[in-house]
Parts: C-alpha cells; sequence; structure tokens
C-alpha cells in the first residue's frame, strides 16, 4: 500500500503509524510513516501548538516518533492495542504539556509483514472542552461513570461516599489497592483522602516504603507531575514500561519495587488548572488497561470537581466559624455551640467550665506602637490559652475577650490551670489575661455559667489594676 497516497485523501490531520513487534508480545520503534499535508503542517508550522509540542519541527518520514513528541507511554499504549491488537481506538483528552484539548481516533490497517502493525492516527484539536466529545463512549464506560456521577451528586456524607467510589474503581481495576491522595502546594503536604484494599490482601501502604527512601512523602509525590511526563497519566503495565520509570524517577521506581508494586495507574485529579491530589491503582488487570484509563480519564474528572466543591464548602465554613487573625473560634462559632448547649436535644456533657479571658493591655500596645502589634498580641494571646485549656474550645467572643468552654478538665485541674495563668499574668513581661471560671457540675445551664464567668472576670481585671494602677488602660 502506498500510504502516502492513502493519506494525502484524508482531509483532518491524519499519519500512518507502525510498530515492530517482537516474538514475545512486546514491542519496538514505533514510527510515523506518512502524514498528509495537514499533518505534516502541524509538525513543521506549529502555530496553533504550544512550544513543547514538538522536538523536531522536521517531518521526516519513517521517523521514530519521539523525534516529534515526548515519549509517552499512553499513546504507544494506544498504538500497540490498535496497530498489532487490531482494534480500533478513540480517545477525547488533555494532556497536560498542550494547551488544547484532542480528539484522536485510530484504526487498523493490513500489513504485509506479520512482525510489523500498521494503524491510522487523526487528531483534531479544541482550545475548550467539547462536552459531547467527552461523551462519545462506550456503553459500559458510560455506566460505570454513570454510577460514579449518580454516587456523587446524591452524596450526603463526603468520606463514605468517596469511600464507595473508590470501591467501585479498584473493582473495575481488579487491582489489589486504590488510593486518593489529597495535595497542598502552598503547604507541601499530602494526607490520604480515602482508600480501598482487596479484602483478601493485608499490604502495607505504598507510602509506607516510600517514606523509607524520602524525608517527606510529599518530596516524592512532588516528581510525579515530571513522570507523567505531560500526558494525561500514567500507566505501568509492564516491566518495559517499569524501564522507563526507572529512567524517569529511579528512587521512586525502587521504592514502588521494595513495595511489591507490579503495575500502577496514577491519575492527577485537576480542577480548573489546579492539582488537587492523585488517585492510583495498584497491581491492576492490565489486559483491560485501555477501559480502565478510559473510565478514570472520566471519573477523575468529576471526582476532582467533587473534592473541589468540598473544598470550598470546608474552606466556607472556616471563614464563618473560625477567627481569620488569631485562627480559634469566632463569636458567630460561639453563639452556635451555646445555642447548641440551650437548644439541642443531644445529650450534653455532664460537667463542663467556662472561662472568660479578657486580654490586659491591647489598647495601650494599638495606641503606642500601632495595629500591627496589636494584633501580633492577639494571635500571642490566642496561643497562650491553646497550650494552656488544650482540651477545651476556645473563641474569641470580641475584641480582646476570649472564652472557653472546656468539657473535659475536672474542676480542681480547671481551677489550678486558671490560677497559674492569672498568676503568670502579673509578670510584665508575659501575656496578660484577667479571668473568670465557672464549673458547672451538673445544673447544665451554660447562660448561668457564662453570666458568673463573666462577672468573675470583671473582679478579676478590678483587682488586678488595683495592684497595678499603672496598667490600667485609659
Amino acid at each position: 500500500m502506498d500510504y502516502q497516497e492513502f493519506v494525502d485523501h484524508i482531509e483532518p490531520m491524519t499519519c500512518v503509524i507502525s510498530v515492530e513487534k517482537f516474538s514475545d508480545g512486546s514491542y519496538g520503534n514505533i514510527r510515523l510513516v506518512a502524514g498528509n499535508k495537514a499533518y505534516v503542517d502541524s509538525i513543521e508550522n506549529p502555530d496553533n501548538v504550544s512550544s513543547n509540542q514538538m522536538l523536531n519541527n522536521k517531518f521526516v518520514p519513517n521517523s521514530p516518533y519521539e523525534n516529534y513528541i515526548p515519549k509517552d507511554l499512553n499513546f504507544e499504549a494506544a498504538i500497540y492495542s490498535c496497530a498489532l491488537m487490531k482494534k480500533p481506538f478513540h480517545t477525547y483528552i488533555h494532556p497536560e504539556r498542550y494547551s488544547f484539548w484532542i480528539d484522536m481516533y485510530m484504526m487498523p490497517l493490513a500489513s504485509p509483514d506479520p512482525n510489523v502493525g500498521y494503524c491510522t492516527y487523526t487528531q483534531e484539536f479544541t482550545m475548550e472542552k467539547n462536552s459531547e466529545r467527552m461523551s462519545n463512549i462506550s456503553a459500559d464506560i458510560s455506566s460505570a461513570v454513570l454510577k460514579t456521577s449518580l454516587k456523587l451528586k446524591g452524596a450526603k456524607d463526603f468520606a463514605n461516599t468517596m469511600d464507595e467510589v473508590l470501591s467501585d474503581i479498584r473493582e473495575i481495576c481488579s487491582a489489589d489497592r486504590c488510593c486518593i491522595l489529597l495535595t497542598d502546594y502552598k503547604e507541601r503536604k499530602c494526607s490520604v483522602l480515602c482508600q480501598s484494599i482487596a479484602p483478601e490482601l493485608d499490604i502495607i501502604p505504598m507510602e509506607e516504603h516510600i517514606a523509607n527512601d524520602f524525608d517527606d512523602f510529599f518530596d516524592v509525590v512532588d516528581t510525579w507531575q515530571g513522570t507523567i511526563a505531560g500526558s494525561t497519566c500514567l500507566i505501568i503495565k509492564n516491566e518495559s514500561d517499569m524501564n522507563v520509570l526507572k529512567e524517569r524517577n529511579p528512587l521512586w521506581h525502587t521504592s514502588l519495587k521494595k513495595a511489591d508494586v507490579d503495575s500502577l495507574v496514577l491519575f492527577p485529579l485537576e480542577y480548573n488548572d489546579e492539582i488537587l491530589g492523585y488517585i492510583w491503582a495498584v497491581n491492576f488487570n492490565t489486559e483491560n488497561a485501555t477501559n480502565i484509563k478510559e473510565v478514570l480519564e472520566l471519573t477523575t474528572h468529576l471526582i476532582a470537581s467533587e473534592i473541589a466543591n468540598y473544598q470550598l464548602v470546608d474552606r466556607l465554613r472556616i471563614m464563618g466559624t473560625v477567627d481569620m487573625l488569631t485562627g480559634v473560634y469566632n463569636r458567630n462559632a460561639m453563639n452556635n455551640r451555646v445555642d447548641w448547649f440551650v437548644r439541642s436535644s443531644d445529650k450534653k456533657p455532664e460537667t463542663f467550665g467556662i472561662i472568660f479571658a479578657d486580654l490586659n493591655g491591647l489598647k495601650q500596645k494599638n495606641d503606642n506602637e500601632g495595629h500591627g502589634a496589636g494584633d501580633r498580641l492577639l494571635k500571642a494571646a490566642a496561643a497562650v490559652l491553646e497550650d494552656v485549656f488544650y482540651d477545651g474550645e476556645i473563641y474569641r467572643a470580641g475584641g480582646d475577650e476570649f472564652m472557653i468552654i472546656d468539657c473535659e478538665a475536672e474542676e480542681s485541674d480547671l481551677e489550678a490551670r486558671v490560677e497559674k495563668l492569672r498568676r503568670d499574668s502579673e509578670d510584665p513581661e508575659n501575656i496578660s489575661f484577667a479571668l473568670g471560671c465557672y464549673f458547672d457540675s451538673g445544673e447544665g445551664d451554660i447562660r448561668k455559667a457564662m453570666r458568673a464567668a463573666d462577672e468573675r472576670m470583671y473582679k478579676d481585671k478590678e483587682r488586678y489594676y488595683a495592684l497595678f494602677p499603672d496598667r490600667k488602660r485609659k
């Protein structure tokens, strides 16, 4: 067949690709055999292509594909499946290294050589995501994605729903273990949101193995984007893929081998161009790699969107309940907590203590050194209260006034802590509070306890200024 003549009769960007087949079932060079004018122009005149797409801007027929785009294991897997396994392939993706979405189609071609497979590769670019193209998927993949979507949208318990979704994904992958990891690149921290392990297995979490080779687990997480190398994901199916990983990320490769990882699927969870975390499956059914990839390409969009919504709601909750300056609870949270004590039918603590702590000297600090110094004093005061009342709920009730609800401490212990803090407050080098404490030993009347603690705090303030009249605010 004259492959050049063949592609010249196709309008969209199209090329013919060949792949060598070895006797052991593995493959060798993947080459771009011929390309039509639209395809060659996309290489030689890449006006609409990001600068890092093409490695060489001169198209030479029968050249290895790595001459033009970075080596991509997912691309190679698709070519292998189409050219050698004779399975048509279609996907619509947004690789990290490109600024656009790619709609790609592959069709197997007959080959005169049993050791070489051929397929067509046709691509179209869209600058924005096209939902109709994303929905053009097979029935079994559509069913899996729809199931995930329904669970996420009907979720009342976020954590439980994510557990269920991840368990479904592990079963789809026939994997030993699946995990969703959340990342915070500003704080350089990561945390496991949920994980699913095959019930018959006793597996040491992969991050425990990695921790032996890295000082901080985030250090290895930070290398994953570079290892994915601009593709949509990383799929390791066999020893050949493992060798590619070994070249790209030798330390991680060593850790995976220690953890007895033979195959791996790793997808970033992205929302609005921000990486929220990763989802991975370990030791999965590699024979079903193509379907697994297609399912995860779509479900990760849904999962990332749900995580982003949850995090937004959580941030709003924090903004509504946490004092942004000091980090303790704010007055709104205090009122809600008091209202719960008064109106809720839930079981209340059998005993509790109420402490009012009014910060001495804030006005003088603001007047003499400025409000920046006053803010620093307030933050330091909150830190002192968190240290002393470590088992209590600390609220900033007003400008320089804090309230603590402690449902854990015994009365004698609580009074001892208050008394020590009162003595410490008399040292001019220390942060100083006027304090009032009331312990409810069974009445359950929080408003009465608050009134009593507030009155005692004002008496303590009078005592303090009687001892130190020069410190009295003006």
